[in-house]
């Protein structure tokens, strides 16, 4: 874990981005255009290297690597969660422009709960190495789960579950009010679609978060090289939304391909703790995470674009 110096001045440019981002670039509702989605995204993903660059110099180039694999494994985990905003979004039928703010605040709400997540995971991996063992066996099911294809719903409208919870607990109206989260309705304050969608963003999070937590730690357990590199995953996500939520169809193997990262992240890690302890001298380095996470994610994406 790095000095406090590095925290104080990482967390500082994330917040002037998020103020940036909300209060001058997206003032205004509305729709990003897919160019201006792109060059977003290119430039997150630009500034995520520059970054690698100065860990590289800063700190060496084996931490440099980590963020790298790190970076590149949140990202690719967080292609599902593409998914998942497209279906809240239809489900609440929130209009394209109010969509950014609504992942804005997702994404600030989602930082403080993997700030939570890094922090106990590597606490409790430092403290007792044998829970390298749970998270393992835990990936691994994820994946060979996730890899099964689901049965279909006999009724395509029927509501997930995290729907039915929100709408339980939370009284919601049917009518959008602007990009607001609260509205008056016969002199009530209730809530909109709006914050019905962001509560069930965050309640997904959190699941996703429960399988690419582990997986970083997997690849080390400096809090601050894991939270640095899930952090810009994260803030690139709504750009990348932006630029691909059209074509989304295009993807329909990259769940496979999540699927197999996330069995062979599983194996890793309980392959690795046991080989230091019987002191094989032997593991699974992170340029092989690197390199499967790759080829898994381009070959997804080849048969996706191949299939008609």
């Amino acid at each position: 874990m790095e000095g406090p110096l590095y925290w104080i001045l990482f967390n500082a440019f994330v917040l002037v981005a998020l103020a940036l981002d909300l209060g001058v670039f997206h003032k205004r509702d509305a729709v990003p255009t897919v160019k201006s989605s792109l060059l977003w995204t290119l430039f997150w993903i630009v500034l995520s290297l520059v970054f690698c660059g100065g860990v590289y110099v800063w700190m060496d180039h084996g931490k440099a690597l980590d963020f790298l694999t790190c970076y590149l494994l949140e990202k690719s985990l967080s292609i599902d969660n593409l998914f998942v905003f497209i279906l809240l979004f239809n489900a609440f039928k929130i209009p394209a422009e109010y969509q950014h703010r609504v992942l804005f605040w997702g994404i600030l709400c989602a930082i403080v709960l993997r700030a939570v997540f890094i922090f106990a995971g590597a606490a409790i991996v430092s403290s007792f190495s044998w829970t390298m063992y749970i998270f393992g066996a835990f990936l691994i099911y994820s994946g060979v789960k996730s890899g099964i294809p689901e049965k279909k719903s006999a009724n395509p409208d029927e509501e997930s579950g995290a729907i039915r919870v929100v709408k339980k607990f939370l009284h919601i109206s049917e009518v959008i009010d602007g990009h607001n989260f609260f509205t008056k309705l016969n002199g009530k304050v209730v809530a909109t679609p709006l914050l019905a969608a962001l509560v069930v963003i965050e309640m997904s999070d959190i699941m996703f978060a429960v399988d690419s937590v582990p997986a970083a730690l997997s690849v080390t357990t400096d809090a601050f090289i894991v939270y640095t590199s899930n952090i810009f995953a994260i803030l690139g996500l709504r750009q990348l939304y932006f630029a691909i939520s059209g074509i989304m169809w295009r993807f329909r193997y990259i769940k496979y391909a999540l699927a197999g990262i996330l069995t062979f992240i599983g194996v890793k890690m309980c392959f690795n703790e046991l080989s230091k302890e019987l002191a094989w001298g032997v593991e699974i380095s992170n340029v092989a995470s690197l390199t499967v996470i790759v080829v898994l994610v381009t070959a997804a994406m080849i048969a996706s674009s191949l299939k008609k």
